[in-house]
């Protein structure tokens, strides 16, 4: 399986990121979401890898588990973190045996308490580097990250979109950008990734806006910008959680109807492990 037969001409596919939870009522509850995902017939599920490798085994779990259970397409994600080449070798081809060969490779964060990402032994200092050895092991087929916004430790959005090159060349059958919220800048991105030779899929990530908090949070680490017309929504609902998320799935439903009416492949959600939003948006752009 590869990542590029979901982006066809003329179909939109949707794909889903969920994480690992912390306990079993939280797996339970994710379950329950993809069940109600799961009619919209999505492209894959991917399952995140924590901050400093932190989830390892729940991600390696949870994958199987998911695809075992409920027969949906799994992706797992996998980053340079703490891992040498052997054992990023023994598990992706135990996940292999299971049949997963869908992989989303990242550098990944430096462990908790430590600001700078340090090589690990015999392992790999970039993403670059992951890509290419996950080719070299064979039969798996490779999506990676992109940043509309420019990463935020890179120093140009030049820069960083050179670095993006590296790794599809090194292998990437896709790229999955970082969350935005102003469509300009995935256009943007798209045009400027064409013009260096980036011809695989961009599939641009989704984020269904819960509250101002959270949004806030996530925005703050990701560097995405929130635009001030959201900003200014999401205000005048006061501590009202419940409109702050209608205000969430008419914004993404916008970005999203415009970036498939301006032929984006396709929509990556990070749906949070909550089905709701998700939902109501997919519904709203199939009206």
């Amino acid at each position: 399986m590869n990542f590029r037969d979901f982006y066809q001409p003329g179909k939109i596919d949707f794909s889903f990121e969920t994480f690992p939870p912390k306990d079993e009522a939280g797996v339970t509850g994710l379950f329950e979401a993809l069940k109600e995902l799961a009619p919209f017939r999505p492209a894959f599920i991917s399952v995140t890898y924590g901050a400093g490798g932190s989830t390892r085994d729940l991600t390696r779990d949870l994958a199987v588990r998911i695809h075992r259970e409920l027969h949906l397409t799994t992706a797992f994600h996998f980053t340079c973190v703490g891992a040498d080449r052997l054992a990023i070798r023994s598990y992706v081809e135990h996940l292999k045996k299971e049949g997963l060969n869908l992989i989303v490779a990242l550098r990944g964060d430096p462990p908790k308490g430590e600001t700078k990402f340090v090589k690990p032994a015999d392992g790999f200092l970039y993403a670059t580097e992951l890509v290419r050895y996950l080719k070299e092991i064979d039969g798996f087929s490779i999506a990676v990250a992109g940043y509309p916004e420019g990463h935020v430790e890179a120093k140009s959005k030049k820069e960083d979109l050179i670095h993006l090159k590296e790794k599809v060349d090194s292998g990437a059958d896709i790229v999955i950008t970082q969350l935005f919220f102003d469509n300009a800048d995935y256009f943007d991105f798209a045009a400027r990734a064409k013009k260096i030779g980036i011809t695989v899929p961009i599939i641009p990530g989704i984020l269904p806006v819960l509250n101002l908090k959270q949004l806030t949070r996530i925005t703050s680490m990701s560097g995405a910008k929130i635009p001030d017309d959201l900003r200014l929504e999401l205000e005048a609902c006061g501590e009202d959680n419940d409109k702050m998320r209608e205000v969430g799935i008419r914004w993404a439903t916008r970005q999203c109807r415009d970036l498939v009416d301006k032929g984006a492949p396709g929509i990556h959600f990070y749906i949070l492990n909550r089905a709701y939003s998700t939902r109501r948006i997919i519904e709203n752009l199939q009206k």
